[in-house]
């Protein structure tokens, strides 16, 4: 068995506090808080001696990603691999790879391929979690960068085609207004399958109808969905004004302008944020061209578009995310949060997003710019 003291800044669940977190092998088992005014000693630095005392949070988790660092989601298991270790230096330990619209072949041979994969993972990635599909049951008119050829209503495919995607999918948008969404809706989240509203163009309605159907969450807030209009309130307005429903938020100050984001804090109860980088593969590698679902893509800077400028992704990880949430006046435990606890809740899943006893011993280290100095996953430190 093994065992060690990590020593900092601790990001508990409702306030940061000194302290050291005791590890056994994978697990915390336990965590005590500093009662000496003079601190704990500093936890541990880049040249293992002791230095400023860093921040401490859970492992940042990716609930949306389709890729980072050069490899895409729906590629190889190799790209899986890489797009998991490039994940683990930004601070994610834990993540969904999510699939665009495609033929539903070819979601059914991505599911395949993730599910071989799983537990052949690399231990020196972040961990995967099931995965997340986006479409094919999206509106037309809320497409944004997925390819129409490849949409497809729910009342137009058969439960037979569907099924073999269910084993291991976590999490699926689907736009309510579509015929046949709200009963796949109650079928998938009887199945305990995680659905989330979004691609849609569907009136306030129908929007509480999909998420009383079995709902949880909202597909990148604001972005390929029905809004915040006075006479026609739409998606956008169920998701802000239902305690219940989980909401992801792109915060790479492109695809919602920062100013809505207090508007979105004040709405939603702060377990109910959950940041997600929609990344794609090309994220982390500069500008460049890729293709989206048959669809071409270019990223100049911090902008991934369509040839027609429809913002296709973005080229952030969630720790870039956490420090413009900051940035922009959001209190450091909520926006860590949001970027560890929300998504795993929104999931189920309870074993890891808490610095506590008994959880995963899944960590972030962070300096004070909230820049990522260290990683560990089940109790081992990047590169350890």
């Amino acid at each position: 068995m093994s065992s060690l003291e990590v020593r900092g800044r601790l990001v508990m669940d409702g306030s940061v506090v000194t302290g050291r977190i005791r590890i056994e092998d994978e697990w915390i088992s336990g965590v005590d808080l500093d009662d000496d005014p003079a601190g704990p000693r500093p936890a541990r630095t880049d040249d293992g001696g002791e230095g400023a005392l860093p921040l401490i949070a859970p492992g940042l988790v990716d609930i949306h990603v389709h890729g980072w660092g050069g490899h895409a989601a729906m590629g190889s298991t190799d790209d899986l691999d890489g797009m998991a270790r490039s994940l683990l230096r930004r601070g994610v330990t834990s993540f969904l790879p999510t699939a665009v619209t495609a033929p539903l072949g070819d979601l059914r041979a991505f599911a395949d391929r993730v599910r071989v994969w799983i537990p052949r993972s690399a231990r020196d990635g972040a961990g995967p979690l099931g995965f997340n599909l986006e479409g094919p049951f999206l509106a037309p008119e809320r497409k944004g960068a997925h390819n129409p050829d490849h949409l497809a209503r729910p009342g137009d495919t058969a439960w037979a085609e569907i099924e073999p995607l269910v084993d291991g999918l976590r999490l699926i948008t689907i736009a309510p207004e579509l015929d046949g969404a709200l009963e796949l809706i109650r079928r998938l989240a009887g199945l305990g399958v995680r659905v989330s509203l979004g691609h849609s163009a569907t009136e306030i309605a129908t929007a509480h109808a999909g998420y009383d159907a079995g709902a949880t969450a909202t597909t990148h807030l604001f972005n390929a969905m029905s809004g915040v209009v006075h006479r026609h309130p739409g998606l956008a307005v169920a998701a802000l004004t239902r305690d219940d429903a989980y909401v992801e938020l792109i915060a790479d100050r492109e695809h919602v302008d920062p100013a809505l984001w207090p508007i979105v804090r004040r709405m939603k109860p702060r377990d109910r944020l959950i940041l997600i980088s929609d990344a794609l593969a090309l994220a982390g590698t500069g500008d460049g061209r890729m293709s989206l679902g048959g669809l071409e893509v270019e990223v100049r800077g911090t902008r991934c578009t369509l040839p027609d400028g429809t913002l296709a992704g973005s080229v952030i990880a969630i720790d870039t995310a956490v420090r413009n949430m900051v940035a922009e006046g959001m209190d450091l435990v909520d926006a860590v949060a949001a970027a560890s606890r929300n998504p795993l809740a929104m999931l189920g899943i309870e074993d890891r997003g808490r610095l506590a006893e008994g959880q995963r011993a899944d960590l972030v280290e962070l300096d004070g710019d909230l820049e990522v100095r260290g990683v560990m996953r089940s109790g081992a430190w990047l590169g350890s």
